[in-house]
């Protein structure tokens, strides 16, 4: 099946290092069908203040590519952190593929963001590990920055791949140098895991490696 990866760009926020940072989504296509990888900011108005959010709607940027919510037929949330699964409910429709363990982490640990992903209806794919989702389309778990946390390789149709990182590293910095011990907060929940991680998904030597808080591309 021929794979396509597209960056949407839904969102800035103020970091904790003062800095402006992107959130990108990820539209990835196929004859007949769309999957989004990650549904951008949404949350408590308060949350969306502290964070200096300037938010986009992520119907308007699928407009940009002639598409509309209903063409989503999945989403995989990369985890259930705010800037992540803020806008699920615009894919009431569609099923969300996480992994249980961070389902279960985020009902504990945030539940005032359950309005925004774990609103009535919504319809959980609960994975227990690496998946494939689709031919071409697969999860690698990646924990560390959240105990949950999971990854996304697309194969494409000439045979490279892309990997789309959720936060399992902010920017090539954190993919390239996961030894350091500079990190951004909140970059690591479990510094053990979390550099496992990484190892991990470098040992998959993906051709192109696409990160949610930065407009680098690795190529390999």
């Amino acid at each position: 099946m021929s794979l396509e990866v597209t960056r949407l760009q839904l969102a800035t926020l103020r970091g904790v290092d003062g800095r402006d940072w992107p959130v990108h989504g990820f539209l990835v296509t196929y004859p007949g069908g769309a999957v989004l990888v990650d549904t951008g900011v949404g949350g408590p108005q308060q949350w969306l203040t502290d964070w200096r959010v300037v938010n986009r709607s992520v119907a308007d940027a699928l407009d940009e590519r002639g598409l509309t919510p209903g063409d989503i037929g999945l989403v995989v949330n990369t985890h259930l952190h705010f800037d992540h699964c803020g806008q699920n409910a615009v894919f009431k429709h569609a099923a969300f593929y996480v992994q249980r363990a961070e389902l279960d982490r985020a009902r504990r640990e945030a539940p005032e963001l359950a309005d925004w992903f774990d609103f009535m209806g919504a319809r959980f794919e609960l994975l227990d590990g690496d998946t494939e989702i689709l031919p071409g389309l697969s999860v690698i778990t990646t924990p560390g920055h959240t105990v949950g946390h999971q990854s996304v390789l697309v194969a494409g149709a000439d045979g490279s791949s892309d990997l789309l990182t959720g936060d399992a590293a902010y920017t090539p910095r954190q993919y390239e140098h996961p030894d350091s011990d500079d990190l951004p907060d909140g970059q690591a929940s479990d510094l053990a895991a979390w550099r496992a991680s990484v190892q991990r998904i470098k040992a998959a030597r993906p051709d192109r490696v696409q990160f949610c808080h930065s407009t680098a591309v690795i190529h390999s």
